[in-house]
């Protein structure tokens, strides 16, 4: 019997319409005159998805008992014995109720595909099993039903089912999700813009990798050999160079221009194992590629342009990054090289990138100053080797296989070899080479031969001559080689000299990243900056990196003295006298940033200063004003009860000594205000942090307001939060003051709280005015009112202080939106170590 076909629509997150656009195409087949059932679809009281199952034919649902409760699941038995041509199955991940046929609906639909019967079913990103930690970290949920990967991978079709996070919320706000008791919770955990957003990310990357498996499919199937640029892929070309890294993130680069885009880096070895790249780099690019978001590849192929445009083709990449060729002109007789070759034949359907690189030395360090070292060693080597073995074997060839070419072209042949070794290893190979050769000459091919004497002057001449060529060649390359070497080090010193000055301008380096600068460019172990206050005070030190650094001067290596008292001392290997002149630039930029590090300090102090200064001229404001009010109140109210001239009734008495009690309530929230925020602008604010329960807290908190004005939601399932009680306290009375200040008198104040990741979240909603984007940090600020609030409501120091406490316990207070209206305040508390649990359903433990 032929397998079912197997449909899923994948939702980007819950309630976005997934079992409503099942439930249509169902509507669609049975009008083309399928046969379809629903075998289990739960519209959760949605009266638009209930709506949808009026038509449909419904297979009733297996009732079963579990604990003392009786549940309603999928009748498998009763679906086969109906043999429908398409049955309808909702929730894919559902875990079965015990005594079921099968644990999971999954496994359901297993069986009812093997029985032939298509099934359209329907699931959610978050479900995927292999999704589970990412989903987690994003929502601070653990999903408890999951469902395999493979099982959705093996749908003959997968229609994502998304809707924008605004949209989505929107839906939400309007009550077609959840009912309207459960909306605000719903928006302010689980469907916040950024989960949503983050959701949405996933399942569209999720079905895009699906795509790409079909495509990938298709093209083999059919042998597709062309490449479709459906998307971006790029293949970076690796030799195992330092140049590695600077071709990977420029193809990085490219992939982030184009949607979608796909770093492949591939190393291509020889299949002998014979290699000169460095395992160490290539690990390091590795981890560079991999951190990057691509993937790193080995391939063993012999030819390697073609094993690059092999590889390129089969994950039919676009584009191609490789590096300028490294190898110098000379070396071009041998072949084009491997990019000119991958370009010649990479074809119209793939474009290749010719990426120049700069390698000057090991790392950023300047080029070797030995004089050996100017033409490499291996070019030494071999210098020496053509200079002193060539003339040797060339008089064996001479003599032995190619006797009688006579003097004229035996003395150009020795002349080439003296040209090959000045070309190969400089000046001292070819003037070693032009000796041996003289001599030679002289014993093997000028007559009388085996004598050091030379019968015709003629010969003399033309010795010589030999001999003056070969040193001028050999001089010609000796100075190109200087050439070469002082260009290349002029440019080095340009570019660092480049660096120093735009870190001038832009004032970006710290001290520690330019001695690290430092030391890595002259391969230092330790680089310091010294200091000290007059000529016989100690030596201190300003800023070091590296192990060991100097303490004074005379430890080090290298010194080098800026100004007076300061001096820059690095430890390692003493420098040559040509790098000192760099060095002695990078000091002086280290005295600069020394200088404007310390400037910096003083006026981040200066800017204290001026605060402070800002605080305290608020400060004497709200004193000659705010204070002063209550306090005439109060001196009012006492100077009338005191009075002889008039007597007072009962109830008027009762009013003076109300409008006191008013009076110095006032005073004492003032004044109490005032002395949180001296204390947190002074910084003499101590918290004390242990574990805490957050239903112990916060009643206490709410003992300045009136039982009528807040609901109080706090779940017993909260774990544990580390905070310093007092100070938590007088954060939440701040917040719920200001609140219940702002909240219509009908409108009461909601107080709740959840976990989410390892963290719990206070919630503080009103239904006021609200406030708008522009404004949300400026609230936070000392001495500031929203609006027109009247002076005598207070100096405007509540929510500031709010805030500092919640950072002083670890923790942050934001505003944000309150859905229908109004400002709702969060408050985030860590939880303590060892306390995080899942998110299980919650019951209220403490209400209000």
């Amino acid at each position: 019997m032929a397998r079912g076909k197997f449909r899923i629509y994948l939702g980007a997150a819950p309630g976005v319409g997934k079992t409503y656009a099942m439930l249509s195409e169902a509507h669609r087949r049975v009008e083309r005159g399928t046969d379809c059932v629903v075998a289990f679809v739960e519209h959760h009281g949605r009266s638009r998805t209930e709506v949808m199952l009026h038509g449909l034919e419904q297979i009733p649902r297996k009732q079963i008992e579990y604990r003392r409760g009786v549940f309603g699941e999928m009748d498998v038995d009763a679906v086969l014995a109906r043999r429908p041509q398409v049955a309808l199955v909702d929730e894919l991940p559902h875990t079965n109720i015990p005594g079921s046929r099968n644990a999971k609906r999954w496994q359901d639909v297993e069986e009812l595909l093997a029985a032939g019967i298509d099934v359209v079913s329907t699931a959610n990103i978050q479900h995927l099993e292999s999704l589970g930690d990412v989903v987690e970290s994003i929502t601070g949920v653990r999903q408890q039903e999951t469902v395999p990967d493979e099982i959705v991978r093996r749908a003959d079709q997968i229609e994502l089912v998304d809707m924008s996070p605004q949209a989505l919320r929107r839906r939400m706000a309007h009550g077609n999700i959840y009912k309207p008791d459960k909306v605000d919770a719903a928006l302010s955990n689980y469907f916040r813009p950024g989960n949503l957003t983050a959701l949405r990310e996933l399942a569209l990357l999720w079905v895009a990798d699906r795509v790409d498996e079909y495509l990938t499919e298709y093209r083999s199937e059919h042998r597709v050999s062309k490449i479709w640029g459906s998307r971006e892929r790029i293949v970076v070309g690796l030799t195992g160079g330092p140049e590695g890294r600077t071709l990977i993130r420029r193809a990085s680069r490219l992939a982030e221009k184009g949607a979608g885009g796909e770093v492949l880096a591939v190393y291509i070895s020889r299949s002998d194992g014979l290699t000169s790249a460095s395992p160490k780099e290539l690990a390091v690019q590795r981890t560079l590629v991999e951190d990057l978001g691509g993937t790193f590849h080995h391939v063993v192929g012999d030819d390697i342009p073609a094993a690059l445009l092999d590889f390129a083709r089969g994950v039919n990449a676009t584009q191609i990054v490789l590096g300028v060729s490294r190898r110098s002109s000379w070396q071009y007789v041998f072949g084009p090289g491997v990019g000119a070759t991958v370009a010649r034949d990479s074809g119209p359907d793939l474009d290749v990138h010719l990426i120049t690189h700069d390698e000057v030395g090991k790392g950023r360090g300047l080029p070797v100053a030995a004089r050996g070292a100017r033409l490499g060693r291996a070019r030494v080597i071999w210098g020496w080797l053509a200079g002193i073995g060539g003339p040797v074997l060339l008089t064996w060839l001479l003599s032995s296989v190619a006797p009688g070419l006579g003097l004229a072209n035996d003395m150009l042949l020795f002349l080439t070899m003296t040209v090959a070794a000045a070309l190969l290893g400089g000046l001292l190979p070819a003037l070693a080479s032009a000796v041996v050769g003289s001599a030679l000459l002289n014993w093997y091919f000028t007559p009388p031969v085996h004598t050091w004497t030379i019968a015709d002057p003629k010969n003399i001449v033309a010795i010589a001559v030999f001999f003056g060529v070969a040193v001028s060649v050999a001089s010609v390359v000796d100075l190109a080689a200087r050439r070469t070497h002082q260009a290349a080090r002029l440019r080095a010193e340009s570019e660092i000299l480049s660096f120093l000055a735009g870190n001038v301008l832009r004032g970006e380096t710290t001290l520690e990243a330019l001695l690290d600068r430092v030391r890595e460019t002259f391969g230092m172990e330790s680089a310091a900056l010294l200091e000290r206050e007059n000529d016989i005070a100690p030596w201190t030190c300003a800023g070091s990196v590296g192990p060991r650094p100097c303490t004074a001067p005379d430890a080090a290596e290298v010194d080098v003295p800026v100004g007076d008292h300061l001096t820059l001392a690095l430890s390692g290997r003493v420098l040559p006298a040509e790098d000192r002149r760099v060095l002695a630039a990078f000091a002086a930029q280290a005295a600069v940033v020394l200088d404007r590090q310390r400037l910096q300090q003083k006026a981040d102090e200066a800017k204290a200063l001026a605060e402070g200064n800002r605080i305290r001229t608020a400060l004497l404001a709200a004193v000659s004003h705010d204070l002063r009010t209550p306090l005439a109140g109060i001196k009012a109210a006492v100077t009338s009860l005191r009075s002889d001239d008039v007597e007072w009734s009962e109830a008027d008495q009762a009013e003076f000594l109300a409008a006191i009690e008013e009076g110095a309530d006032r005073l004492d929230h003032l004044v109490g205000n005032l002395l949180d925020m001296s204390r947190l602008q002074t910084g003499t604010v101590t918290p004390i942090i242990r574990e805490t329960d957050l239903d112990e807290v916060i009643p206490m908190a709410l003992g300045g307001v009136p039982e009528d004005r807040v609901d109080l939601d706090i779940p017993e399932t909260l774990p544990m939060v580390d905070v310093d009680r007092g100070l938590l306290e007088r954060s939440v009375a701040n917040v719920v003051e200001n609140a219940v200040k702002y909240s219509p008198p009908d409108e009461p104040v909601l107080v709740s709280a959840s976990a989410i990741a390892d963290r719990v979240e206070v919630r503080v909603v009103d239904r006021g005015p609200g406030v708008p984007d522009e404004a949300k940090s400026r609230i936070f600020e000392p001495f500031q009112r929203y609006g027109d609030s009247p002076r005598g409501a207070g100096v405007g120091l509540g929510l500031a202080v709010a805030r500092g406490f919640a950072e002083a316990i670890g923790g942050t207070l934001d505003a944000e939106d309150t859905p229908g209206g109004g400002l709702t305040m969060v408050l985030t508390l860590p939880t303590a170590p060892g306390r995080c649990q899942e998110e299980p359903e919650r019951t209220s433990a403490v209400t209000r």
